[in-house]
């Protein structure tokens, strides 16, 4: 098998985490650092859950409530003015507290973002691998 196969086979293995809601003070205006608004979040974490799986040990797997309180740290903490920002520190923050993640796909969504015209959401996507697995 080659590496990339073998790195793709290693993939198959997620955890999605949806909805983690908290008030945040993100944004470019004043009045959104003032008044904070709704950010949601959803995050995929990419492993290998064998090890989890087999021996039924949390510790061996990313536990998704310490992963939910991450979330919320930092979307309570600190305001950006962007959630490209908020976004990538999140994917940043979580593949440097849980080192059984190879890759983690966080999405934000900012329902409340101040747009003149009817829209439903407005969010951002990124992905972050750790090195050597920036290809899955």
């Amino acid at each position: 098998m080659t590496t990339q196969a073998a790195l793709a086979v290693k993939h198959r293995d997620s955890i999605k985490l949806s909805g983690v809601t908290a008030i945040g003070y993100h944004g470019v205006f004043d009045f959104e650092k003032r008044d904070g608004q709704p950010f949601i979040t959803d995050v995929v974490l990419f492993m290998d859950v064998s090890d989890a799986a087999q021996t039924d040990d949390l510790s061996k797997t990313a536990d998704y409530g310490a992963v939910a309180d991450t979330i919320l740290a930092l979307v309570t903490g600190e305001a950006f003015d962007l959630i490209e920002t908020l976004t990538s520190r999140i994917a940043e923050k979580l593949l440097a507290d849980f080192p059984v993640l190879d890759a983690v796909e966080v999405t934000v969504h900012k329902p409340k973002a101040p747009i003149q015209v009817p829209f439903g959401d407005v969010s951002i996507t990124v992905y972050r691998a750790r090195t050597g697995t920036e290809t899955l």
